[in-house]
């Protein structure tokens, strides 16, 4: 058994980071250590899911440290806490439930109570990146310190009887032995592990942390074989060059240890079957970025590597195979049903190739696609995978809300029910525990507090149990709830509850179903009476806790020692961070009595027949305290001759812990020291039967909890005699049932009188979906029995549910919906439709649903539909699916529209190249494929800031200002939305020209965007050079389609001075002059080496385009001159382009169905004209005039 090697707080998690512990006034570095054996203080449930543990890191104290506090790896985002001894106070440190608070939202801890977390959590010698081994529950925490002031110690005091606390002023000794880690006095980490279970070995990795270089720089290994009396240097036997990084344990079998090197010298395990007596080094190929061990097999292994890819173990690490990529940190766990089957399954969230989560289960040597199982339809929320115990947990945020389901046993999953109207902002799984569910979820009023909900069996149907619990934020984002489980009292917790801006404790004895404030101690330290009357004044308890259980936190209790908790905390109206005292209950949380003026870390010995007591200081020390009668009390014992600064306690693993294991330093530049305490001579002899008396456990007189009366032995306060093995309970009574065995269930609350009644919202005779005409339900009575209430006969019979016949009812509630709850669907694909109904008898109904396409069907009973109605479009469109259910008693329909889409892949903008200023231009979205569904059009002009929306792929618009202006068209076809960009030159009057080109250029045109806007932008660049024309004047475009042509715009340009040339005359003079040097053959380029390309200007269209005359501000009359001689020209080069088909092909158009609204209509039209909406039977489908999809061509201006 593993523990954490340290008597400060540390974090509440399999894997435990140990925190700073002495840090002094003048800033050195700490010193951590860490232990590797440790497990949760309350017995771990059976199939509990093992991991490695790389203990708690230790950093000493050196002079040779930094002024500031280094940053540990790890640190980072949270993963550890701050030091024991610094000022600051932090309030997130170490809770019970501890929870993150990331993006999808949820995440499983288990507070004391648990055990291990589900997944590992990062180690603290190199950044979380690379190894976060993490453990059940694990989240950074640190201990507030009083500094600056001289500390109230209590010994030397005689107080009065009173129940006052008593403390011995004589020093007694014991025996210990000192051991020095020579030549480690540079290292400032160390790792820790101790076999126990009658195993003298202990195992301690020490390590040289350059926190300037960011890496470890020197390690060495040390093993004892006597308890840690004396130790050997073990470097020789893993390589004296080999620098070590990590320590494992096989939780199943500590005889196996497993070390990790640092992957920056070299990627390697070396393995040790004999307790690290001898070892094996084997190669990686990857490098570990956590482990996951399996529960009962001993070699079973998963390993997480940096680069999310998952590899599994046979062999304890020797060989390792790779079971699947895209893993999701921290989201993979062995198969854990009590029953054991498929003990080699593993589930697993991966990432699919579009990016999306699923949750895969898959056996540990074969994960192909083809033996993957999908247990959950659909996708799910990244990280959100959880399984623990016999529950797996998933969520799906749909409509902006977040949906949790949950599968019990493996079984079908279903949908969690919480009160309708609690509305979850976040849901964390806090326990698993004796199967049931306890959540914590933080409703749509609620920030800085959560509510606990219960559930029953099947985790389904949820009931509150506490409201405003005090929640609070880690470094990573964890949420932290102030929730404790008190260890060996089934049902028994403690909670802070927030109230009016106050906090207080509260306790219940029965989950939540009762709940009271906690009565403070009658005296003080002194003996000195305490004034403090419930309910305005009461006892109030800080709940953060150390996973290990031979370490304190500032709550602490053990299932070998039921009856005692102890704590730190404060008297008064609310919880308080000042005036902290320690506190110890030895009758369960019914009595409490002061033991310390300041805190303190209390250790557990012998079953919890000896308390330990050490000071929290950062001073040296050389005693501590031991109680023997449950903390009334106390004597004063000297551990090491000289004062010490103690940097962690490590206590013997297993049931009779006896020795335990101080680590520190005798000064700033030491070696380690290792004391070894050995308390077993302060015990006379072995407690015989007669060292006993019964005890009987209580709620304020009340002696049945949780339906039972149950009767513990405790030793005689008087004996100190040895107890050895802890038996347990010594009888246990079932009592008889009564109110306050059962809870209220799902849809009641309690009222001021204590009645269940139904919810506003719930209604009672409403019956389950499932239920059938000829078959039976259960009616509830408003109540359910507590989950693991052992109560008999009593009021069970009337408040238990009741068996009932299903009557027949009518259809209502009648719903359809897709399974993947989207309206929208690609066609070609498979549509799964789920038909639901809140009332009424499925199975014996008849079912019609019409797909809206022409195709209709019907089911007789429920079987055929349970899995969904399945259904494929063939058409794009919006499709009206409707359903009737219909039985002798009545009937229902619903419908669905179902958008029917393709997917769409390219978008063109088809606009001309130059208009006139105030006059309409067309613009054309031009689509491929041109049939995809339903689409909604963004338009952006120029400058606007705000776009215009369309339905349609063509607009006209009026551009009022003269010069360059843009038009962006995006469309939005489903979760896809593709835009393009065209420019548009804007002027109250212009010329154009055609141009044609010398023959070889057509051998070269690929007929492509590219290649014409780079021929545009040559073009433009001869006719300058050969012109003296301004670049300004002229815009030219390459069109399209063979022969190459191109269309040349003269343009008016506005001078330095801002003068612009309007006249007629100007534009003719410089069209003349460019005709000129065309015809002249004088504007040429070279397309490449030896291929010389002249421009022609084309006889077709030398007249301009656009009226000059000063009476006209357009082109209106011109163009009606000129249109039959245009068109006529036009139709020329078609018929020549579709005769030379083979060298300018059209690309082929992906076929997306659209019926037969197409037929009939022209193909290759250049003129795209606007969509039309057409609608036939069955469906509303947007249609659309074929259109061409040839770019418009490209041009170059400026």
């Amino acid at each position: 058994m593993e523990k954490v090697a340290g008597w400060y707080p540390a974090w509440h998690v399999a894997l435990l980071y140990w925190t700073w512990l002495f840090l002094f006034t003048f800033g050195f570095t700490g010193a951590e250590i860490t232990c590797r054996s440790c497990h949760s203080q309350v017995k771990p449930q059976q199939q509990q899911q093992q991991h490695p543990q790389r203990g708690l890191l230790m950093h000493l104290r050196t002079d040779r440290g930094e002024k500031k506090q280094p940053s540990f790896p790890g640190e980072k985002g949270g993963e550890r806490g701050r030091g024991a001894g610094m000022e600051e106070e932090d309030d997130d440190a170490g809770l019970r439930a501890t929870l993150s608070a990331k993006s999808s939202g949820w995440e499983t801890r288990r507070f004391p109570g648990g055990t291990q977390e589900n997944l590992p959590r990062a180690a603290a010698t190199t950044s979380t990146e690379d190894h976060p081994l993490r453990g059940r529950g694990s989240v950074p925490g640190s201990v507030r310190r009083r500094r600056g002031r001289i500390p109230r110690g209590a010994a030397g005091r005689e107080p009065g009887e009173s129940g006052a606390a008593r403390f011995g002023l004589e020093e007694l000794r014991l025996g210990s032995t000192t051991f020095a880690l020579a030549g480690d006095s540079a290292h400032n980490q160390a790792m820790v592990h101790w076999s126990g279970h009658n195993s003298s070995v202990i195992l301690i990795l020490t390590k040289l942390y350059d926190y300037n270089l960011g890496s470890i720089t020197e390690s060495s290994l040390w093993r004892s074989t006597d308890y840690g009396t004396t130790y050997e240097k073990l470097n020789d036997k893993v390589g004296l060059k080999t620098i070590l990084s990590y320590l494992y344990v096989c939780p199943t079998n500590k005889r196996k240890i497993m070390l990790l090197t640092d992957p920056e010298v070299e990627s390697s395990l070396l393995i040790s079957s004999d307790e690290g007596a001898t070892y094996q080094k084997y190669r990686l190929n990857f490098y570990i970025h956590s482990l996951l061990f399996h529960p009962k097999q001993e070699d079973w292994i998963l390993a997480y590597s940096q680069d999310q890819k998952l590899f599994s173990s046979v062999e304890f690490g020797r060989r390792w195979l790779l079971l699947h990529e895209g893993v999701a940190p921290n989201r993979f766990y062995w198969s854990m049903m009590g029953s054991g089957r498929e003990p080699d399954l593993v589930h697993l969230e991966a990432k699919t190739v579009d990016g999306h989560a699923q949750y895969i289960t898959c056996k540990m040597q074969n994960c192909s696609e083809a033996t993957r199982s999908k247990p959950f339809p659909g996708y799910i929320d990244h990280n959100s995978l959880i399984v623990q115990d016999d529950y797996v947990f998933v969520q799906l945020t749909s409509g902006g809300r977040p949906h949790y389901y949950v599968s019990y046993r493996r079984n079908a999953f279903a949908q969690m029910k919480l009160p309708k109207y609690s509305l979850p902002k976040d849901m964390h799984v806090i326990s698993t525990d004796e199967n049931q569910v306890f959540a914590a979820v933080q409703e749509w009023n609620q920030n800085d507090t959560y509510n606990l909900y219960i559930s029953d069996t099947r985790g389904v149907y949820f009931t509150l149990a506490l409201e405003n619990v005090k929640s609070s934020q880690g470094l990573e984002g964890n949420v932290m709830i102030d929730l404790y489980e008190v260890a060996g009292i089934k049902g028994m917790f403690l909670a802070n509850k927030k109230i009016d801006n106050q906090v207080k404790t509260f306790i219940t004895y029965n989950k939540g179903r009762d709940w009271s404030l906690l009565q403070a101690p009658d005296t003080d330290l002194r003996g000195n009476p305490i004034h403090c009357l419930l309910p305005y004044c009461s006892l109030h308890l800080h709940l953060k806790v150390s996973e290990n259980p031979y370490t304190s936190g500032n709550i602490a209790s053990r299932d070998t020692a039921p009856s005692i908790i102890v704590a730190s905390g404060n008297i008064g109206t609310e919880l308080s961070d000042t005036d902290i005292s320690m506190f110890v209950s030895s009758d369960a949380g019914n009595t409490w009595r002061q033991i310390f003026e300041e805190e303190h870390s209390v250790l557990y010995l012998d079953q919890g027949g000896v308390l330990v007591a050490m000071k929290h200081t950062s001073l040296p020390i050389r005693h501590l305290w031991l109680s023997f009668d449950e903390g009334r009390s106390w004597s004063k014992y000297s551990f090491t001759s000289l004062p010490l600064f103690v940097d962690g306690v490590l206590g013997e693993p297993g049931e009779e812990t006896l020795i335990m294991t101080v680590f520190g330093h005798f000064s700033h530049r030491s070696e380690w020291q290792l004391v070894k305490v050995d308390y077993k001579s302060i015990f006379d002899r072995r407690c015989a039967e007669e060292d006993y008396r019964p005890w009987q456990l209580h709620s304020q007189g009340e002696a049945c909890i949780m339906g039972a009366k149950r009767i513990y032995r405790k030793r005689k306060s008087e004996k100190k005699c040895m107890q050895g093995k802890y038996a347990g309970a010594m009888t246990s009574e079932p009592c008889v049932c009564t109110e306050a065995d059962f809870d209220c269930d799902y849809g009641y609350e309690r009222h001021s009188n204590g009645q269940c009644l139904p919810a506003f919202w719930y209604n009672p005779s409403s019956l389950s979906k499932d239920c059938s005409l000829g078959q039976s339900y259960l009616n509830s009575t408003g109540y359910r029995k507590v989950v693991s209430n052992n109560c008999t006969d009593g009021v069970r019979e009337r408040y238990t549910a009741k068996p009932q016949q299903c009557p027949g009812k009518a259809p209502q509630g009648l719903r359809i919906i897709t399974a993947d709850g989207k309206l929208t669907a690609e066609q070609g694909h498979n549509v799964t439709f789920l038909v639901q109904l809140e009332e009424g008898d499925l199975q014996r109904s008849l079912i019609q649903v019409d797909f809206g396409d022409g195709i209709a069907v019907s089911y007789a009973n429920l079987s055929s539909t349970e899995d969904g109605i399945k259904h494929i479009y063939q058409n794009v469109g919006i499709f009206r699916v409707t359903v009737l259910v219909e039985n002798s008693l009545g009937s229902d329909n619903a419908v669905l529209y179902l958008h029917v889409t393709c997917p769409l892949e390219h978008v063109h903008l088809s606009l001309p190249f130059v208009t006139t200023k105030n006059k309409e231009v067309n613009a054309t979205a031009v689509l491929w494929p041109s049939q995809v569904g339903t689409l909604t059009y963004i338009w952006w002009f120029g400058n606007n800031t705000e776009p215009l929306i369309t339905l349609e792929g063509s607009i006209t618009f009026t551009f009022s200002v003269e010069g360059m202006n843009t038009i962006t068209v995006q469309v939005a076809a489903g979760n896809t939305i593709l835009q393009d960009t065209k420019t548009i030159a804007v002027y109250e009057q212009f010329q154009s020209l055609r141009l044609s080109f010398s023959a070889n250029l057509d051998d070269y045109n690929p007929d492509i965007p590219e290649w014409r806007r780079d021929i545009s932008r040559v073009v433009k660049r001869a006719l300058v050079e050969a012109t003296g024309i301004s670049s300004k004047h002229i815009l030219v475009a390459v069109l399209p389609g063979l022969p190459t042509s191109a269309e040349l715009f003269i343009l008016p340009y506005q001078d330095a001075t801002g003068e612009k040339k309007r006249k007629a005359a100007d534009l003719e003079q410089i069209s003349e002059t460019l005709i000129q040097k065309l015809n002249q053959n004088l504007v040429h380029f070279e397309l490449k080496p030896g291929v010389q390309i002249l421009v022609h200007a084309a006889h077709l269209s030398a007249a301009p385009l656009v009226d000059l005359t000063p009476s006209h501000s357009g082109s209106a009359m011109l163009m009606l001159l000129s249109v039959v001689f245009v068109g006529l020209a036009v139709f020329v080069i078609y018929k020549f382009k579709r005769a030379t088909a083979g060298h300018s092909p059209e690309p082929k158009e992906r076929k997306c169905n659209q019926g037969s609204l197409d037929r009939g209509l022209p193909k290759g039209l250049w003129i795209t004209k606007r969509f039309q909406a057409k609608t036939r039977s069955g469906s509303i489908s947007t249609a659309a005039e074929p259109q061409s999809t040839k770019e418009i061509p490209s041009y170059v201006n400026g």
